[in-house]
């Protein structure tokens, strides 16, 4: 049978999208989102930097507690300010590399083509890869929301979002969603 199904997946004389599922729209309001907090956390940083300065005055005293009495609560501030900005823009630039709007397996079944959506949710990207460098590490039945997908000498996952449309599940299964050991 596994041989049966290898035969059919060489056999495929054009393209075929295995999968689809455009949500370019979700993604773009998700990096507006990012890109707007990155912007208020780096003027909440600068605003620290700048208006956080120690006042001279009488020594320690409890005369106001939340008035910073030297640099380091500035300094901290600021860099705490600045940390939150650049991970919630760096999440925003990451998530939509890894989700997966389009599989189309490429004619003679040896390669395939996974499209994404661009860094931020604008614009679109293809990673062409062999079919031997890509494992499905679960079966799409055995997944709550998304199906995941390594590729060789790629960091992390390629995620498909259950809610897509899979135009051939069993081809799909035999090619892009078989685990492979690498």
């Amino acid at each position: 049978m596994a041989a049966r199904a290898a035969l059919e997946a060489a056999a495929v004389s054009r393209d075929v999208v295995l999968f689809q599922h455009d949500r370019s729209r979700f993604f773009r309001l998700v990096g507006l989102f990012c890109a707007g907090q990155g912007l208020f956390w780096a003027y909440l940083a600068h605003f620290a930097f700048t208006s956080l300065r120690p006042t001279p005055g009488p020594g320690p005293g409890p005369d106001d507690p939340l008035r910073p009495r030297d640099n380091k609560w500035r300094f901290g501030f600021t860099a705490s300010c600045l940390t939150v900005g650049s991970l919630v823009v760096a999440a925003g630039w990451l998530l939509p590399l890894r989700s997966v709007r389009r599989v189309t397996l490429l004619r003679g079944g040896t390669e395939v083509a996974i499209g994404t959506h661009g860094p931020l949710g604008f614009g679109h990207r293809t990673l062409t890869v062999p079919l031997r460098d890509v494992s499905g590490r679960a079966h799409r039945t055995e997944v709550a929301a998304a199906i995941p997908i390594k590729v060789k000498g790629r960091p992390f996952f390629f995620l498909l979002d259950k809610g897509g449309q899979l135009s051939d599940p069993r081809l799909f299964d035999v090619t892009v969603g078989a685990f492979r050991k690498f």
